[in-house]
């Protein structure tokens, strides 16, 4: 396939034009009525997709509120039903539904009826199990088909599906699991990552002991003689065919129905569990892929062959993202195991051939992934035959001018050999959003001129701003990301949230508009110039976010003051534009104890056994105190800006300290780290 001859975004504006007489100078413009006018603009995006309901709907927005909004009351919907449209039209151009591989290369196709049987397959099982719409179901998944597959079988009975990646251990999964009470576990027994085998069998046991809600352990497992105490192989249920799963169908649910639980964490108490509903996450990625991402149907003149891949983890929303693919018929290429290959062995092009041998017209990854890549100095040649390729994307923090730049010159490069028009001036959908709504705020679109290290634009249908400390949008200036309107995708709510008071404190307590509601503030600092682009400039909070996964401190703090050696501490994550994410680690050790090499290691340990080897720091430094607020709070964001480089006097409050002794440790501190060249400007 090369660049599909007209973007996704001017088919969608000619639309527009024929089918609503609307008209617009240019995408500004166009973005200004998807805001105005939500009702229209989603409207529209619900008839473009010709998305379907056997119920009838009266309204689009028939409860303007945020939150509490509420979407399309009347119309029925279900993600599975939406997918498994596409099945006979994708089949007959013989086109596979997914494409997937591990380290070692092998490539491996699913075919659209092979996915519906497999998930018909287990839909079934699970209501044989006694599994009925609004029951969780929770995952201990790679990235791989079956994950996928288990998904929509539980989306289609109108179960909750949630999932976590098997790099998590024990302790971060209970802690999220728990909250919910799933009645199925879907569970592997071992993952492969960098060349190496790790027995998951433990983490299961555990697992067990820990959810009493849990009925059933439906297993995963590469050993065909595996033993399955309690529970039943996935292949076993996977491989049935009978006359009930060729003539099974999807649910039709309400458009708010629950239809997956995901996890965001904060600084304070357990993971938050955010509950996204079936039709927000349909019609909010249709728009977002389609349009901003410009990926197309796959059996479709204009994108025939399209092929979308987004290296990712079952642990962070771009593995929703990219399934999500599915959803206008395009292939999904899942990537299972470590983007450098073996961990003695490391090499930066791993992936890269993932996506020359799948034919992935759309690569997408986190900025650090690309930034490594740099680091490594790879030869994209060596890679294979990327002329397929047109379009790269990457979101999880910001990807710095000069990385973008390398590509950019390597790709127009490579395109003087294979021909590839595209490449010659390779278009990137830089993103930026989050698992807080499964969406994005900022986007790309490929009409629009691009400057490396900024994004193209805000997306359509969000009312994203850059505010002030006065809550007032600013232009050219770095302010708070908040949207002041709905969207679709937004959480009908955190499970077991009794009046949202976990939601409204994690988005609604900073600002109010001028109107006097409420106004989302999602965390990250942005700048939106005059043109439209705009520049994030990293987490405007205390969150950690490494390589695009979130994790609260306070999940740090549970694993490192468990051990009887450390009194203390605190950890601030200095992701900035252009820089590496640098976390260090700061701790009050008890008397008598030393932060030699091996303390080092047992705090080390500790993080990776209890979360996961992503949120183990880059240094640790044993210090006297840590500082707190009069009323015992710790102070991360205060001592994130001070080693950012930002003025003391206008980041902290000595007056509210408990301790204001402390700060000069912490001043000399980001002095050197700033005189090195290290910090932030």
């Amino acid at each position: 396939m090369i660049a599909p001859y007209v973007p996704q975004m001017a088919l969608y504006r000619q639309w527009l034009r024929d089918n609503r007489g609307l008209h617009f100078e240019n995408f500004e413009e166009m973005r200004q009525w998807s805001i105005r006018d939500l009702d229209g603009f989603w409207r529209s995006i619900w008839d473009y997709y010709d998305l379907q309901s056997p119920t009838a709907f009266s309204t689009v927005l028939g409860k303007r509120t945020m939150p509490g909004a509420v979407w399309f009351p009347g119309a029925s919907v279900n993600y599975a039903q939406q997918v498994f449209r596409h099945v006979e039209a994708a089949d007959a151009a013989a086109l596979p539904a997914i494409i997937s591989s591990h380290e070692d290369g092998r490539l491996t196709e699913t075919t659209w009826p092979e996915l519906r049987r497999k998930a018909a397959a287990l839909a079934l099982h699970l209501r044989e199990q006694g599994i009925a719409p609004g029951d969780r179901v929770a995952a201990y998944l790679p990235n791989i088909p079956e994950a996928i597959i288990a998904f929509l079988a539980s989306a289609s009975i109108g179960a909750i599906w949630s999932v976590c990646a098997p790099d998590m251990a024990a302790p971060a999964v209970i802690d999220r699991f728990k909250q919910i009470e799933p009645k199925v576990l879907i569970a592997c027994d071992a993952v492969t990552y960098a060349g190496r085998r790790h027995d998951r069998r433990g983490v299961i046991e555990e697992l067990r002991r820990s959810l009493p809600t849990l009925g059933r352990v439906i297993l995963h497992s590469d050993d065909a003689g595996a033993p399955v105490s309690g529970g039943v192989r996935l292949s076993d249920v996977l491989a049935r065919t009978s006359p009930g799963v060729d003539a099974f169908e999807p649910e039709w649910l309400p458009f708010d129905h629950p239809l997956w639980i995901v996890y965001s964490s904060g600084t304070t108490g357990l993971p938050k569990p955010i509950v996204h509903g079936h039709g927000g996450i349909i019609i909010v990625t249709l728009a977002l892929l389609g349009l901003h991402n410009d990926i197309g149907c796959s059996y479709q003149p204009n994108s025939f062959g399209e092929r979308y891949h987004w290296y990712s983890s079952t642990g962070w929303i771009m593995w929703n993202n990219q399934v999500g693919a599915l959803l206008n018929g395009t292939t999904c290429c899942v990537f299972d195991g470590s983007p450098a290959g073996p961990k003695d062995r490391p090499d930066w092009t791993t992936l890269w051939r993932f996506v020359a041998n799948s034919k992935s017209t759309f690569f997408g990854a986190g900025a650090a992934f690309f930034a490594s890549c740099v680091k490594a100095d790879i030869n994209l040649a060596d890679a294979g035959d990327l002329s397929h390729l047109r379009c790269l994307g990457s979101t999880g923090s910001p990807l710095s001018a000069d990385t973008q730049a390398w590509f950019d010159q390597r790709f127009a490069a490579l395109s003087q050999v294979n021909g590839s028009r595209a490449q010659a001036q390779m278009w990137w959908a830089n993103i930026s959003g989050g698992t807080d709504f499964a969406g994005a705020f900022i986007g790309g679109n490929r009409e629009l001129p691009q400057v490396p290290g900024t994004m193209q634009c805000r997306v359509l249908g969000a009312a994203v701003e850059a505010f002030n400390d006065q809550g007032q949008p600013v232009i050219g200036e770095v302010g708070e990301l908040v949207c002041t309107a709905p969207m679709p995708s937004m959480p009908l709510r955190f499970w077991n949230d009794a009046g949202n008071v976990r939601y409204l404190a994690s988005y609604f307590d900073a600002f109010e508009t001028r109107e006097g509601g409420p106004v989302w503030r999602h965390g990250d600092w942005l700048k939106v110039d005059p043109d439209g682009s705009c520049v994030i400039y990293g987490r405007s909070d205390a969150t950690i976010n490494r390589h695009g996964l979130r994790m609260g401190t306070s999940e740090l703090y549970s694993a490192i003051e468990a051990l009887p050696e450390i009194l203390d501490s605190l950890v601030v994550d200095l992701e900035y534009l252009g820089r590496d994410s640098y976390m260090p680690l700061f701790v009050v050790l008890r008397d008598g104890v030393a932060l030699d090499a091996a303390m080092k290691r047992k705090i080390n340990m500790a993080v990776e056994a209890s979360l996961s080897r992503r949120f183990v720091p880059d240094d640790i430094f044993a210090v006297a105190e840590i500082p707190r607020t009069l009323s015992g709070k710790k102070q991360e964001l205060p001592i994130k800006k001070l080693l950012l480089g930002q003025p003391l006097d206008k980041v902290i409050n000595r007056d509210a300290m408990a301790n204001p002794g402390c700060l000069d440790w912490y001043i000399t501190f980001a002095q050197s780290r700033l005189q090195s060249g290290s910090g932030a400007t």
